[in-house]
């Protein structure tokens, strides 16, 4: 009887404040509204998706939502895209893989080894050279663009990256800005996972004899391959979208133009071509959207890499 009396009198503990947080955000109220924001996000890209297929007098007269009363379908505007031009879009397609492969590689390959030099070697000035890493992200690309050409076509030492008569010097002027650009971030986001891998496995590492170049390569590496990816996708989709970069250290020539210079082409010297923009902008599309989704589980697994304990 008393034992009942007990259980009946007890109260249960209030809830903590991330307890109330998640169920707020799981609830039905706040799951609707993320169903809302997420339409309203996609609605704009399901419009332009349907723009493509539209005859060009349609899209310049009617909205896209007239299609579902006045249906109207052509290829025109995609077979315009793809074979009415000097260039091929094939050519714009290769050179954007030609820039964004190394651009991806390179900071990826420079930032690990420096993330690690950062988290686990003690050197003179460690400190203060990490932070001064970490400011660089402040930096706007723009103020450095005009010290980076004066670098490229009259360098300190060794041959000029950029030729006399044009402003950039094609694919290593590209390459090398935006690894420039993209090391900062990498290596502060590469440094805050590192420092979360437990001391313990790297003291015991050193107490089997391996040194700084063993450790990295047979601990550090596949422990850092989820962060890596996160980056890489990252990295992967900036350069691949990126226009001013690219048409500013490449020098406009179309031999190493991406196709985001193709797609700023497309509406022509007078705007009078812009239908033809909506069919180009889903053919760069194709690319992200495959490597995002084939890499999504790493993606996610790399957002998550800091929560590892030891």
């Amino acid at each position: 009887m008393s034992a009942t009396a007990t259980t009946e009198g007890t109260t249960a503990p209030p809830k903590s404040a991330a307890s109330a947080a998640k169920e707020g955000l799981t609830g039905r109220l706040s799951s609707g509204v993320a169903i809302v924001i997420a339409i309203l996000w996609t609605l704009p890209t399901i419009g332009l998706f349907i723009s493509s297929f539209r005859p060009e007098a349609a899209i310049k007269t009617t909205g896209w939502w007239k299609i579902f009363t006045n249906p109207e379908f052509t290829l025109d505007n995609y077979d315009a895209v793809l074979n009415d031009s000097s260039v091929s879009m094939t050519t714009y397609f290769v050179n954007s893989f030609v820039i964004t492969i190394p651009a991806v590689l390179i900071p990826i390959s420079l930032a690990t080894l420096a993330a690690y030099a950062f988290a686990w070697m003690e050197f003179p000035g460690r400190d203060m050279l990490f932070v001064a890493v970490f400011a660089l992200q402040i930096v706007p690309i723009q103020v450095t663009m005009i010290p980076l050409l004066s670098l490229y076509v009259n360098p300190p030492i060794g041959p000029q990256l950029a030729g006399s008569n044009a402003p950039g010097g094609g694919f290593y002027t590209i390459w090398l800005s935006h690894s420039i650009f993209a090391l900062p971030l990498a290596i502060f986001l590469l440094h805050n996972f590192m420092r979360e891998i437990p001391g313990e496995l790297i003291e015991s590492a050193r107490v089997d004899g391996c040194g700084h170049v063993q450790i990295f390569t047979r601990i550090m590496l596949p422990l850092m391959a989820p962060a890596i990816a996160a980056f890489g996708i990252f990295q992967f989709l900036w350069v691949w979208n990126d226009l001013l970069v690219a048409l500013v250290f490449g020098g406009g020539s179309q031999d190493v133009s991406p196709l985001t210079v193709r797609l700023a082409e497309l509406a022509g010297q007078r705007g009078e071509d812009w239908h033809l923009l909506s069919a180009g902008a889903f053919i760069s599309l194709i690319v992200p959207l495959i490597v995002f989704l084939s890499l999504q589980r790493y993606f996610v697994r790399g957002m998550l890499a800091g929560s590892v304990k030891g």
